[in-house]
């Protein structure tokens, strides 16, 4: 993956995957959506128990990069673009601002420092993914809609008062609250903590754009398979497809 746009180091059987754009306020361009794809997918394969998502610098992102946006951002959004079955906790600073918002929304656990600011500023320059429209299964409707269609500003305070994070700190503890939160879930059965992952997914309502995003990267990756490869080799050689599952 791409190390300068995001970083991946591992502590306690907990890997901290760090947006890593600080120049830019990690904003989200190629390099970092990528780089962040690559990581869920090291992580899924890793040995690591659960993961932290955290920034350098002082924000934790300020959404699209508009000078050189993402061509793909879905791919990289946790439970989206990269089904994860171990914990996720969101450790966020500053401003978090539009796909910002989303990868808090997806993870399964939050911590904020004292300076975050969320916002959700779409509506006000008329482009939107919309795989915001979950959020509201996930805070009261009307807070969610606040954010969505007003683009207000909520700061941390409220943001845990209305139970979009767990726990506020000021933000040189940021990444301590996290680690204790991940070594308590690290030393919980990883089949219990997959298992009802799998049960919430089941039971949490999907706006249309994330069913849209899953299905298409879904049939994307049978398309670029080595099975689907074999097939049209298969086809053209006249022979029976050796398929593997792969």
């Amino acid at each position: 993956m791409t190390a300068t746009a995001v970083t991946y180091e591992v502590v306690d059987d907990i890997a901290i995957i760090t947006l890593n754009r600080p120049e830019k306020r990690n904003a989200m361009n190629n390099d970092l959506t990528t780089g962040l794809r690559a990581a869920w997918q090291r992580f899924n394969a890793s040995d690591e128990r659960v993961a932290i998502l955290t920034c350098a610098g002082d924000d934790f992102s300020v959404g699209v990069d508009v000078k050189a946006p993402s061509e793909d951002f879905p791919a990289c959004v946790p439970n989206v673009g990269v089904h994860l079955q171990k914990p996720l906790i969101a450790a966020v600073a500053g401003w978090t601002v539009g796909g910002a918002v989303v990868m808090v929304q997806m993870a399964d656990l939050c911590v904020a420092a004292d300076t975050t600011k969320f916002t959700f500023p779409e509506a006000k320059v008329g482009f939107t993914g919309a795989l915001v429209a979950g959020l509201a299964a996930r805070i009261p409707h009307k807070v969610a809609m606040e954010l969505m269609l007003l683009g207000e500003v909520i700061d941390a305070e409220r943001a845990y008062q209305v139970g979009l994070v767990n726990k506020v700190v000021p933000r040189h503890q940021l990444l301590e609250a996290a680690m204790g939160y991940a070594r308590r879930l690290a030393g919980n059965a990883p089949m219990v903590l997959a298992l009802l992952k799998e049960f919430v997914s089941d039971v949490l309502p999907r706006g249309p754009s994330e069913h849209v995003a899953r299905g298409r990267l879904a049939i994307t990756r049978v398309r670029q398979s080595e099975d689907a490869k074999e097939g049209v080799a298969s086809f053209k050689a006249k022979r029976k497809p050796q398929f593997k599952g792969k």
